[in-house]
């Protein structure tokens, strides 16, 4: 398969809107977050922001928090709450493309691409919760399944996996 011209990027705030989009057109119902939350993501810690482009269009993005001290089901967390820009713990918030987009590999070039910002920022360890159909994923790059989360973030059931850094 042949992937597309793309770009990666830190955001501005005047992608939140194109970033919200895109993670309300990827994730069902309360999972998505909410512009308000997006945009304070991009505001507090834009390193942890990255966006993939394709002909100029955002396509796709990850985004993060970082803290000393992770429970992966603290849904404040979400808001950026306990967040602390050197912290040593990365926990994902969102991997997401476009569905326009989707199947072409971007979120492994965002993945990969991420992981290695992460390791150059000093980074120990990369924490996430997924669905069950995304494990597969994440540990194709080496994310080691931890357990169940007690979140129930959406209303759906969620699984902790972590990847070590150092």
């Amino acid at each position: 398969m042949l992937l597309p011209h793309y770009t990666l990027r830190t955001p501005t705030p005047a992608d939140a809107d194109a970033c919200y989009a895109i993670e309300t057109s990827a994730y069902e119902g309360d999972e998505a977050a909410t512009l308000e939350k997006i945009a304070l993501r991009i505001r507090q810690y834009p390193a942890g922001f990255m966006l993939l482009e394709i002909d100029g269009r955002i396509a796709g993005f990850i985004n993060s928090g970082c803290a000393d001290q992770v429970a992966l089901s603290d849904s404040a967390f979400k808001e950026l709450v306990g967040h602390h820009p050197d912290g040593r713990h990365v926990v994902i918030m969102s991997v997401v493309v476009h569905p326009d987009f989707q199947g072409q590999g971007l979120a492994a070039i965002l993945l990969h691409n991420f992981i290695l910002r992460m390791r150059r920022l000093g980074k120990h360890s990369m924490l996430l919760v997924c669905r069950e159909q995304h494990i597969a994923l994440y540990e194709r790059f080496g994310f080691a399944y931890q357990q169940p989360s007690a979140s129930a973030y959406g209303g759906h059931s969620w699984h902790e996996m972590v990847l070590q850094l150092r």
